[in-house]
């Protein structure tokens, strides 16, 4: 019994079922004065009650194990937080525990050797693209003809590629790993003190283009269950995306406001938009839309899909809206209050 777990199921059932019976058989058999069918129905149901609520009592610590292991698996998946489970029962739920206790440490040590790897291999990576570009700025240094000093630059212009992909992928995983390990505790952000460093991040790229950028606050505060390092990540991102893609002299609208329990996060700039058809591919990581900016900038392919997975992992949705190209777009982030 004590390592059938299905068997300790059955035998709570059972029990529980015939309790009522063997308690009115015995009140009936020995009870010494007459005995009225009011008071058997009494009786009764006073024992059928009972029976119920130790049956119910006992069936809901033997379902205790299953929910302890549902909650770790939701902790890791959710939050990438490891639990400790019991292992020490011998019946079908220790056995699952155990398997799933095992299971979250597996993968959670694939996860982190396969990211030393990762980084491992970036490293290489960086250091035999640093070869040729070492040797493309030799030969520039000893004053070659034309048409090698041309072939010398693409060497170096195409390992300066590469480095930056390299990078680029490394910080993607690094974003991924904090954006799993985030905290989902409510917190109160107070708009009017982030603005500032919103500000200082993108203030220099706004003067590079002479860009305006107004920003609407109709909501000082709210609670919300994202870190505010991580909130301001997202909105210097998408204003950054949206002075790259903006023409000269424009001028970017930032609003943060209240609309039906909602807190809304709007980024909308005049730029040169997207097709309808494009908005899925936006939000892909090292997507196949990445673009030149108005004045040449070049795109990571990972930002807004670094942005939507920030905001969706903190409980919010990002979206993003165009009428068309050259009509500028609008990104909108929703959190419920």
């Amino acid at each position: 019994m004590k390592k059938s777990y299905a068997f300790k199921f059955l035998f709570v059932a059972f029990v529980g079922i015939h309790i009522p019976l063997i308690g009115i058989l015995f009140f009936v058999l020995y009870y010494n004065h007459s005995v009225s069918p009011t008071s058997i129905l009494i009786f009764s149901l006073v024992m059928t009650l009972l029976a119920t609520t130790i049956t119910l009592i006992v069936l809901n610590q033997l379902i205790k194990p299953i929910s302890i292991a549902s909650k770790a698996l939701d902790d890791y998946r959710n939050n990438r937080k490891l639990s400790v489970l019991p292992t020490e029962f011998s019946d079908e739920a220790g056995l699952l525990m155990a398997n799933i206790q095992e299971s979250i440490y597996e993968a959670e040590s694939f996860i982190n050797e396969k990211q030393d790897l990762i980084y491992m291999l970036s490293h290489d990576l960086k250091n035999f693209a640093g070869n040729p570009q070492g040797l493309a700025n030799l030969i520039i240094t000893e004053n070659p003809s034309e048409s090698v000093r041309q072939l010398a630059e693409l060497i170096r212009e195409s390992t300066n590629l590469q480095f930056r992909y390299i990078e680029n992928f490394i910080k993607l995983l690094q974003e991924q790993d904090r954006v799993v390990k985030g905290n989902l505790e409510l917190r109160t952000i107070l708009f009017p003190g982030i603005l500032p460093f919103i500000n200082e991040q993108v203030e220099q790229r706004l003067i590079d283009k002479n860009i305006k950028l107004s920003v609407d606050v109709a909501l000082t505060e709210a609670q919300l269950r994202i870190d505010e390092g991580l909130l301001i990540q997202v909105i210097v991102n998408l204003i950054s995306n949206a002075i790259k893609f903006s023409y000269f002299d424009s001028e970017i609208k930032v609003r943060i406001y209240n609309d039906n329990s909602k807190l809304v996060i709007t980024v909308t700039d005049t730029g040169i938009g997207f097709d309808k058809s494009q908005i899925d591919e936006l939000f892909k990581k090292f997507t196949k839309m990445s673009r030149l900016g108005t004045a040449n900038e070049s795109s990571t392919g990972i930002g807004l899909y670094l942005c939507k997975k920030i905001i969706e992992k903190n409980k919010g949705s990002l979206s993003a809206t165009s009428e068309g190209k050259n009509k500028g777009a609008e990104f909108r982030i929703e959190f419920e209050l």
